[in-house]
């Protein structure tokens, strides 16, 4: 006769820290974060490398001092919570579920131009990693293709309230008159079908005039300024087609469009590639020299033995000048100001919004690019490359490419990353990188998997302070962030 064993309680998968003198765990299976209190440690140690079943369980609560009402009440809210689970063997965190076939597109990057007036020596769009675009490609997507563009993706948009454009390049403004005839039309188009729109665009801000800052400020056109710092560490890399470098033409554009452009934040996207990282340094001259509101960090994306990859040690020099520019912003958070670090503002909105990611981003779900031509990818770093078109404007969105490229992206698929307690966060990375690294889309970033645990450690353990020592500043970022 076959004796039927009870079911068991394990902790759910999690990862523990410390803030502010109090204890926390960053649960997998929901993304959430936890302040650990007398109750919760005392379910939690029991359940330390054990398994008890519920009646084991509820006498040993019962045994430390508590009624069998708190008893039973503390473990039916850790179950609700998914803090401890009823199950067979270690089972972690199942992950999310994908986003239905149907999923309503939000933004589109319009590639206005692949063409560009300067020529970065690391750039994905021209460099050794470039992904190889056909010939016969257009160079400058004519407005014919940027109206249907705004229609697919009001059509596309289903229960959306609203939509984004991003403008991109090549240098963006090299097609200035097409994007402005662009605003106008997405402008009068999604106020017909009752929907708002906002904008962004990126540019290397050599062809910035009063005039553009003007439309730019009056349309609340966000800006993005791709920008490697100080004049040493820009004429490095991003450099004019002969050479020269750009930083003195670009200055004293920036700093008219940051004087004048009143509607929307300024942003600046440094790439940091070897010898090329004293990040403290750039954000100095970034943020206090020349005035930008939020300064972010991205490593060039690059295969490994390209010679300005940054190395092991490299990223490790990265990651101690982050962490000390994290205890800078948490001071200015504490005091109740805003420090203007991209990089912790980003992972703290995630971390607020409980973000449980199945794929990296929004790349070929909520999110599209638009080549020149008019052929849909995954997004903007996939333009023009047929080996990863999606579909057309004129056509539509290619649904069994679509799934293709979405289920090999899905957190699921990646086998390194269910065991990572950063998944939630992370989902694998960028599918962009994972291409030029393992000429796969759907694998995993390995090389970066302890360099963004370590990362999202530091940015949890600002979250804990604040949330200890100062709860509205949390409260306020959500509303200006728009996740409350």
């Amino acid at each position: 006769m076959t004796v039927m064993q009870a079911p068991a309680y394990r902790r759910g998968e999690y990862h523990g820290f410390e803030a502010a003198g109090s204890d926390f765990l960053y649960l997998v299976s929901a993304g959430a974060i936890f302040e650990i209190d007398e109750d919760v440690r005392a379910v939690l140690d029991r359940l330390d490398g054990s398994a008890l079943t519920h009646a084991a369980l509820l006498k040993g609560l019962i045994e430390d001092g508590r009624t069998a009402e708190d008893a039973e009440e503390i473990i039916v809210e850790l179950r609700r919570a998914r803090l401890i689970h009823l199950g067979h063997g270690d089972a972690l965190a199942p992950a999310p579920e994908a986003p239905p076939a149907d999923f309503p597109l939000q933004a589109l990057v319009l590639n206005v131009t692949n063409q560009c007036n300067l020529a970065c020596t690391y750039c994905y769009e021209f460099g050794a990693d470039k992904i190889a675009t056909p010939a016969g490609k257009p160079k400058y997507m004519a407005l014919d293709t940027a109206k249907a563009s705004v229609d697919l993706l009001i059509a596309e948009a289903v229960g959306r309230q609203a939509v984004h454009i991003t403008f991109f390049g090549g240098e963006t403004l090299m097609n200035f008159r097409l994007l402005r005839d662009v605003v106008d039309y997405a402008n009068a188009a999604t106020a017909a079908a009752g929907k708002a729109i906002t904008y962004s665009l990126t540019t290397n801000a050599t062809l910035l005039t009063p005039e553009i800052v003007t439309f730019l400020s009056d349309n609340r056109i966000g800006v993005t300024v791709s920008m490697d710092g100080p004049p040493d560490m820009q004429d490095r890399h991003r450099v004019f087609k002969n050479g020269k470098g750009s930083y003195a033409v670009i200055e004293p554009r920036l700093r008219t469009l940051i004087a004048h452009h009143r509607t929307r934040a300024i942003t600046a996207r440094v790439t940091l590639t070897e010898g090329n990282s004293d990040v403290i340094r750039i954000f100095r001259h970034l943020k206090d020299d020349l005035g930008f509101h939020e300064v972010g960090f991205a490593p060039v994306t690059t295969g490994e033995t390209r010679a300005y990859s940054i190395d092991a040690d490299g990223m490790d020099g990265v990651l101690a000048q982050f962490n000390q520019l994290a205890e800078e912003w948490l001071e200015y958070a504490l005091r109740g100001e805003v420090h203007g670090f991209t990089n912790v503002s980003e992972t703290i909105s995630e971390l607020i919004a409980g973000v449980n990611k199945s794929h990296p981003c929004g790349a070929g779900l909520g999110l599209m690019g638009v080549s020149p031509s008019g052929d849909l990818s995954p997004c903007h770093r996939f333009t023009d490359a047929d080996t990863h078109v999606m579909g057309h404007v004129s056509s539509g969105i290619d649904r069994e490419k679509q799934g293709a490229f979405l289920g090999k992206g899905h957190v699921g698929a990646k086998y390194e990353c269910q065991s990572c307690w950063a998944r939630p966060l992370c989902a694998g990375g960028c599918h962009h990188e994972a291409f030029v690294r393992y000429g796969d889309t759907g694998h995993a970033n390995l090389h970066y998997c302890d360099w963004i645990r370590q990362w999202t450690d530091t940015c949890l353990r600002i979250y804990g302070v604040l949330a200890v020592r100062n709860p509205a500043f949390l409260e306020r970022f959500a509303e200006r962030k728009g996740l409350s």
